[in-house]
């Protein structure tokens, strides 16, 4: 979600070095760094560049308001920590452990289709009556998950009531899918969020990848959904504010 949803249309500013690109940040539309990279080699330059962001000094970035960042990004969370005054958890991040799997083949599968393109306008109206997300987002967003056949969905009776994302990175990350589930609000607690998400683990696997998926701190029933599926949060992404 994070480097298909937010990044793509986040502000990119590069680091420069003698007209070599070091490094770079990315900044969403409500002014909250969301990204911040160096190579290597120009990491002992890290505080100095990351401070001239924040003070604005010499730079071209507005007034920065805070900052998303994983506890898997160690440089760019000290950071942050230096920077930033306030902070509090924003998600989880979920990595599976076959140990806490479940009743994987005790439970009756959910007939889950692949989306056709045909079908955007359906999952749009879906998952903008379900999560709130703005229609122009999500046809942008579902487009290109759709065109890779990375959506699955479940009717029933001709009515959709859930949806299910295989999320493959081409570029980063590649032996990993980053999962998602979307079920109906009248259809919640049921026990589909789980059946879908340990399915998607089984397609994700035969394809030799590892499956993870993160979801909000606030979101207690997806959290549930989640471990019942055998995954545990090993990881946060952590909130900033001035």
């Amino acid at each position: 979600m994070w480097l298909r949803g937010f990044v793509p249309i986040a502000t990119h500013f590069g680091f420069y070095e003698n007209e070599e690109l070091v490094g770079y940040c990315c900044i969403n539309d409500d002014n909250y760094l969301l990204q911040f990279h160096l190579c290597p080699e120009n990491q002992n330059q890290a505080f100095i560049i990351f401070d001239s962001i924040l003070t604005q000094n010499n730079s071209p970035i507005e007034e920065i308001k805070g900052a998303f960042v994983s506890t898997a990004e160690p440089l760019y969370l000290s950071l942050c920590l230096d920077g930033f005054s306030n902070f509090e958890v924003n998600a989880l991040m979920y990595q599976l452990d076959k140990n806490l799997i479940t009743g994987r083949n005790q439970e009756s599968e959910l007939q889950l289709k692949i989306v056709k393109p045909d079908q955007l306008a359906e999952v749009v109206k879906f998952e903008n009556t379900n999560i709130g997300a703005p229609e122009e987002w999500l046809t942008d967003y579902n487009t290109n998950l759709i065109n890779r056949e990375e959506v699955l969905g479940y009717w029933e009776n001709g009515r959709l009531l859930a949806i299910g994302e295989c999320r493959e990175s081409v570029e980063y990350q590649t032996d990993y899918a980053d999962l998602g589930v979307i079920v109906d609000a009248s259809m919640r607690g049921k026990g589909y969020a789980t059946k879908i998400l340990k399915q998607l683990v089984t397609r994700t696997e035969a394809k030799g990848l590892k499956p993870i998926c993160s979801t909000e701190k606030t979101n207690i029933g997806a959290q549930k959904a989640i471990s019942r599926a055998g995954f545990f949060a090993g990881h946060r992404i952590i909130q900033f504010e001035f």
